[in-house]
């Protein structure tokens, strides 16, 4: 069943009532600076709605990882700024997440007015789902609106606990526009339907590949996670990235899949990555002993670009090589482009967050894709086809 979002709630839900709001404005900072504001961009649609109806929003976030106790290095002080200076709306911060003084707040707020309260994970119950705590979580609000996609596989007490004891409990736009790009890739894809998945381990998509493999029509493999696929089929590997415990079950998978499973016809490498300026392509089955296979060649590139200027929708997880050291680059950047040409002919392009998410921002070609999903594991999870704490809690629209 579809989740209820902010868009089911009647104008009289909205207005003058406190809607508890979590947020992903986990963003990086360099000092007390954002250096990217993805997050909080991306979550700009649903508080102008909230605050178009009039709504007084409160935002909880995490940011980073203290332990359960206050870091100043990880205070949201420096985000409630950069919001301020990207909204339209009135911004407030509170240097507290609850208690008396933060539920007062919350009621001295403006209509069409925002608050950011302080990082949920300076509380001890927090990523324990401590349920007195997400019961006082409940006191901020007089509704729940998650549209913090990037944290919905974590069943913590912001995003799963506060849920059970605020009603309703709704999706987000945010939140939405996930769950119906990987949803209708999942389960009513345009064919042909391809899946690109890199990234250095193939320990962390088996599942994915497992869940997609009766799903797609190529499932193309990129990224140093080829190379224990490389093993399997008896190729050299020199000094490349192998998870040896792995073989087996890539060799399992090679089987499996038959002619869907692809893995790079050549390789870039070089003797190490700090070496990079002495990268070179060869054929797959002719990696030197004393060097590493550090991005797909460019007859991969070349070729998987073909394949998604002919499919109809790309799902693309995990870089293709070292994307962050040029030449390392060329992999990923030729999927990049290959998926932005794909994108302008009607093709549904869906990048799954994390590094990959991060290398078409890097690109500049972030904005020319259908959709860049803004969460890394919690995408890689609903691919895998899990169950999303966050997501699961939500009232169902009847």
């Amino acid at each position: 069943m579809p989740k209820m979002t902010i868009a089911d709630l009647a104008p009289s839900a909205l207005r003058g009532r406190r809607a508890l709001v979590r947020v992903d404005f986990n963003v990086p900072l360099d000092g007390s600076r954002v250096t990217d504001d993805t997050r909080i961009t991306a979550a700009l649609p649903t508080l102008n709605g909230l605050v178009k109806g009039g709504a007084k929003v409160v935002l909880l976030s995490h940011l980073g990882r203290p332990k359960g106790a206050p870091e100043a290095k990880y205070s949201l002080a420096p985000v409630a700024a950069r919001l301020t200076e990207l909204a339209t709306f009135p911004v407030h911060f509170l240097g507290e997440t609850i208690g008396d003084a933060a539920v007062a707040a919350t009621h001295a707020l403006a209509n069409g007015s925002v608050l950011l309260l302080e990082n949920t994970r300076f509380l001890a119950g927090e990523e324990k789902n401590d349920d007195a705590l997400a019961t006082e979580l409940a006191r901020l609000g007089d509704f729940y609106v998650n549209d913090a996609f990037g944290t919905a596989h974590r069943a913590h007490a912001s995003t799963e606990g506060v849920a059970r004891h605020l009603k309703p409990a709704v999706a987000g736009l945010l939140m939405q526009k996930e769950l119906d790009y990987l949803g209708d890739a999942l389960d009513n894809p345009k064919r042909p339907f391809v899946a690109i998945l890199g990234g250095s381990k193939i320990s962390g998509k088996i599942d994915v590949i497992e869940a997609l493999l009766p799903k797609v029509d190529a499932l193309l493999v990129g990224g140093a996670m080829a190379c224990t696929f490389y093993r399997a089929m008896g190729l050299e590997t020199g000094k490349s990235l192998v998870e040896t415990d792995r073989v087996a079950m890539a060799q399992a998978l090679i089987d499996k899949a038959g002619s869907v499973l692809i893995v790079p016809h050549d390789a870039t490498v070089a003797p190490s990555i700090d070496a990079a300026a002495k990268a070179h392509a060869v054929k797959k089955n002719e990696i030197p002993a004393n060097e590493a296979m550090l991005d797909i060649g460019p007859e991969t590139a070349a070729s998987f670009a073909r394949a998604i200027a002919s499919a109809k929708t790309v799902v693309w997880n995990g870089p293709m090589g070292v994307f962050e050291k040029p030449p390392l680059d060329a992999g990923t950047l030729a999927v990049a482009k290959a998926m932005a040409a794909a994108t302008k002919k009607g093709v549904t392009t869906i990048v799954g967050g994390g590094d990959s998410a991060a290398a078409v921002t890097q690109f500049g070609l972030d904005g020319d894709m259908s959709h860049v999903s803004t969460g890394g594991g919690a995408s890689l999870e609903f691919l895998e086809g899990k169950v999303l704490p966050g997501v699961a809690i939500l009232d169902e629209r009847t």
